[in-house]
């Protein structure tokens, strides 16, 4: 279906400065970039001139798609978009069917991967029953890779079931991503064709959400371990259900070959979206931390920590969610999602920030 578009660019709100807080020592001169609805994972190309997030913004107007929406009204579920940071324009770069989630640059920023269940059919998955708890669905994605214009797919992966969250390595040569091929939710590495597949970890629970250092070398994660057999028992009966829900979730380090696993974060709290600082030593990731309390109304920030779990240092005071953070190539800008400033609940939006070391 995706051959039949006009792949158009359409006008980037203009992006507006943002008066943050400030305790936001480590930001200067915030920009807004993304208004209205929902806007995620946003992560930079390799050369640091474009970004690639998804949104429930419908930015692509073509009145010969007839099953994409106008472009004043919104998706179901997420499509994937190209941002060019300097031509302030957007580019839809997904097929307008499905979902989609979790994209990530190719070396040369001429192609991008992302994981999409188009192939499953055109609509929306339906939404998982939550039964009052925090759960995802484990949809049936695929990686694919394709050219920043929409033409050129290539699937990546082909068995039944979750395969998505998908990042690539700075030294270009190895794309991770999470997977539950053999039966678990875990970390998996290959080529960047999607061959020599190796499984990289094998405890149960889910293992996901993996970025690569800065010198390709270690792999840092979130994950979910249960250790009780009965929560075992409750974990494997969602997983059948293609469910997933980590109310508490660490951050993990581990070598680029899956040896070396240890724990960095153990606050009982939910840890996630984490990546590592540009001097390789320290991790920035997104916590309910001061908010993990029965009862109490979640609020997430980012927060630095030292690969050892030492040295925990607040970074976001707006807002009541940040995460999913990126540092640019050459460190010295931050791009992240806040709900900062929504006008709407349940909007989030991409925000780009100088980092003030």
């Amino acid at each position: 279906m995706w051959s039949q578009f006009t792949w158009t660019e359409s006008p980037l709100a203009k992006p507006s400065a943002f008066q943050g807080s400030g305790e936001e020592r480590h930001f200067k001169n915030i920009r807004q970039l993304t208004f209205g609805r929902k806007n995620a994972e946003a992560y930079f190309s390799f050369d640091g001139t474009k970004l690639i997030f998804q949104s429930t913004n419908n930015w692509m107007q073509d009145s010969f798609a007839a099953t994409l929406k106008t472009a004043n009204e919104g998706l179901e579920c997420y499509q994937m978009y190209i941002m060019d940071l300097e031509s302030e324009t957007i580019r839809l770069v997904s097929t307008g069917s499905g979902a989609t989630t979790c994209g990530y640059f190719f070396p040369g920023n001429r192609r991008v991967l992302y994981s999409s269940t188009h192939a499953s059919g055109p609509n929306c998955p339906p939404k998982p029953k939550r039964d009052g708890a925090y759960r995802w669905a484990l949809d049936d994605y695929d990686l694919y890779a394709v050219r920043i214009d929409g033409q050129e797919m290539q699937r990546l992966t082909t068995t039944p079931g979750y395969d998505a969250e998908a990042t690539i390595s700075p030294d270009g040569k190895t794309i991770v991503w999470t997977s539950v091929k053999d039966g678990d939710l875990d970390l998996y590495a290959m080529n960047l064709d999607g061959t020599k597949v190796r499984r990289l970890t094998d405890d149960i629970g889910y293992d996901g959400g993996a970025f690569f250092s800065p010198d390709s070398k270690r792999i840092v994660y979130r994950a979910s371990h249960p250790t009780d057999q009965t929560e075992v028992e409750k974990y494997q009966s969602l997983l059948k259900q293609r469910l997933v829900e980590p109310g508490q979730l660490e951050i993990f380090v581990m070598n680029s070959d899956g040896s070396g696993r240890r724990q960095v974060t153990a606050n009982g709290a939910s840890n996630f979206a984490p990546y590592f600082h540009p001097d390789g030593k320290r991790i920035m990731f997104s916590s309910n931390v001061e908010t993990r309390a029965e009862g109490e109304r979640p609020t997430f920030h980012l927060y630095l920590v030292g690969d050892d779990g030492a040295g925990l240092e607040r970074v976001t005071f707006d807002g009541q969610f940040n995460s999913f953070p990126m540092f640019s190539p050459d460190g010295r800008r931050l791009v992240w999602v806040s709900d900062r400033g929504a006008k709407h609940p349940g909007e989030f939006n991409v925000f780009l920030a100088d980092w003030v070391p």
